[in-house]
């Protein structure tokens, strides 16, 4: 093929890209015109559902109105019971056990004796102290006879009467150690299980078996801070335990402690519970529920509740708007808690949608009944009357 040829062939072939691309734009314009001459493009027009003042989109909601309701002012807790007088029974000195004096699970009274160690060497040096006692009491009574004829001067009559007073001392030191061989029940109680045997050497420390009485339990509990000061003496309570379903101990508030744990916010208090059956044992885990009477308290549905790291909120509707504020809780019962401030009863609060809602956000009530009248009078929305 000749170059003559080829250049025509390219020429022709240029010349119609350069057709396509000029008939591609003529299209592209065409398509653009009817948008710009029939007004705003579809995007442009307000969104169905947008409000009014530019606000964002209108969320509908279910609210109803905080109000007072009366309560019984329950507090429930957790607490361990222990014994009303508890010891570890120990020896005071290293020694041998000779006799065991006690049956495991026997009550024993005061002063019983319980473990008998070796007590040999004790009584004998009991037995030495006495003799020297013995010798130093007749050696004063001669000296003040002899002291009253001047024979003995006041100095050598001093110095006898501090031998007798350190002979006296000895037999007492030696008495003391002669009664550390005999270990008694220092108050009425239980024993627990033995831990030694005739024979065992034991140590001071050394526990030998437990002495409890739990004629009556003592029983902790910790309550929160706000409500410290409903704490008294005499308060009576309820407690349970999972051993015994169907049993209730009754019981009453004995003290209160003095300081509050800045950890957890909350006071320990404590309580007595007569346990004449012996059913309750130290260490049980208990429930505890306390009344404090019955008050007026303003509650709200817990479903409008919004936990927020580690706050509470709520969403308050006012004028056609939610605005989200801070609360404290108290006391929770079945579908409601109490709100101790940052909210007023008859003030609405939202019960359903508030995923959905931001502060400030506009809403319309759907299926509110308990909706006040005063919100219409206070400015709400047309939509709003028209629902109630």
């Amino acid at each position: 093929m000749s170059d003559s040829i080829r250049k025509v062939l390219l020429g022709t072939l240029i010349g119609a890209l350069v057709v396509g691309f000029a008939w591609h734009l003529a299209g592209e314009r065409a398509k653009r015109a009817p948008a710009t001459m029939g007004g705003p493009p579809a995007s442009a027009k307000p969104a169905a559902g947008a409000a009014k003042g530019g606000g964002g989109p209108v969320v509908p909601v279910v609210a109803t109105a905080a109000r007072t309701q009366q309560l019984s002012l329950d507090v429930e807790a957790l607490g361990t019971a222990k014994a009303s007088e508890s010891v570890d029974v120990t020896a005071k000195v290293s020694n041998l056990v000779t006799a065991i004096r006690f049956d495991e699970g026997q009550q024993v009274r005061r002063g019983e004796v319980l473990v008998e160690l070796d007590g040999e060497q004790a009584r004998a040096d009991l037995a030495v102290a006495n003799a020297a006692l013995t010798e130093s009491a007749s050696q004063l009574k001669r000296s003040r006879e002899l002291h009253v004829t001047r024979v003995l001067s006041d100095q050598q009559i001093e110095q006898i009467e501090a031998t007798h007073a350190a002979n006296q001392a000895r037999v007492a030191a030696a008495r003391s150690r002669v009664n550390d061989t005999v270990i008694r029940a220092p108050f009425d109680g239980r024993v627990g299980l033995r831990r030694v045997s005739v024979g065992s050497l034991v140590a001071p420390g050394t526990v030998i078996t437990t002495l409890d009485d739990t004629r009556t339990i003592k029983l902790d509990f910790t309550v929160p801070e706000r409500v410290v000061a409903a704490m008294r003496a005499g308060l009576e309570l309820e407690a349970t335990s999972v051993a015994y379903p169907g049993e209730v101990f009754t019981g009453r508030v004995d003290s209160v402690d003095s300081r509050v744990d800045p950890a957890t916010r909350s006071v320990t208090v404590r309580a007595l519970v007569p346990n004449a059956k012996g059913l309750l044992k130290p260490g049980m885990f208990m429930n505890v529920r306390l009344s404090r009477g019955a008050a007026d308290l303003l509650v709200v549905p817990e479903e409008a509740l919004v936990p927020e790291q580690g706050d509470v909120f709520v969403y308050v509707v006012q004028d056609g708007a939610a605005t989200k504020r801070k609360v404290m809780t108290g006391q929770r019962t079945i579908g409601s808690v109490q709100v101790t401030e940052g909210l007023q009863a008859g003030e609405l609060v939202v019960t359903e949608g508030t995923q959905k809602l931001r502060d400030g956000a506009s809403v319309t009530l759907v299926d509110s009944p308990a909706a006040p009248k005063r919100a219409v009078a206070a400015g709400a929305t047309a939509d709003q009357a028209a629902v109630r």
